[in-house]
């Protein structure tokens, strides 16, 4: 999205012209159409990244458990990993049906933003950009990606330790499976510049 406003008419028409040589949606990450179980990054961020869910901690808490309520009890996934930021956030997740998921996401997003746009007196504003899929190819891949999502609030500077986030399984990860391990996970799979383009 953020590209595109940078782009000029040309080079806006040779990315068209791209993506549908490639069969991607004109102007969003293309969902996956992996069948049967597999795991994906889920991510969606605020409208323009304004920071609606952090308006104050009381909604980013409750934001948090109804995202977490959602993947886990209405669309049945296996929740390894989350992290809700002010504008964003990411989730880890494996499943049968990416569709019923993204769905009940979509719907999470609908009843959240009729709430905030009352609360915060912005009738027909929008809160939401999209939510992008990746599926997940390799156990790397996985490793990274939850190192990535637990370091979220550290790579925005909200937090100098995964721990000192609230919204987030980090400090029950770090429970489960301690310290020395997390640190031996966070050496053999280091971040470096993941998140940087969705599309790569």
């Amino acid at each position: 999205m953020y590209e595109w406003r940078k782009m000029n008419e040309n080079e806006r028409q040779r990315e068209l012209v791209f993506r549908a040589d490639s069969l991607r949606p004109p102007h969003s990450p293309p969902h996956s159409e992996a069948e049967g179980w597999n795991r994906f990054h889920l991510s969606a961020a605020n409208y323009e990244h304004t920071a609606v869910i952090g308006v104050n901690p009381e909604r980013m808490q409750e934001f948090s458990q109804e995202l977490c309520s959602v993947l886990v009890e209405e669309a049945c996934v296996k929740l390894f990993a989350w992290c809700v930021l002010p504008n964003h956030w990411h989730a880890l997740i494996g499943c049968e049906e990416l569709d019923l998921v993204l769905k009940s996401v979509g719907r999470l997003h609908g009843r959240c933003s009729c709430k905030w746009n009352g609360e915060d007196g912005s009738r027909g504003r929008k809160c939401w950009y999209c939510c992008a899929d990746r599926r997940i190819r390799s156990d790397r891949h996985f490793y990274v990606t939850r190192n990535y999502i637990h370091n979220n609030p550290v790579k925005h500077g909200y937090v100098k330790k995964w721990e000192d986030w609230s919204c987030s399984s980090a400090v029950n990860f770090l429970h489960e499976v301690g310290r020395d391990e997390v640190s031996r996970l966070w050496s053999e799979y280091p971040v470096l510049n993941m998140g940087e383009k969705w599309d790569v």
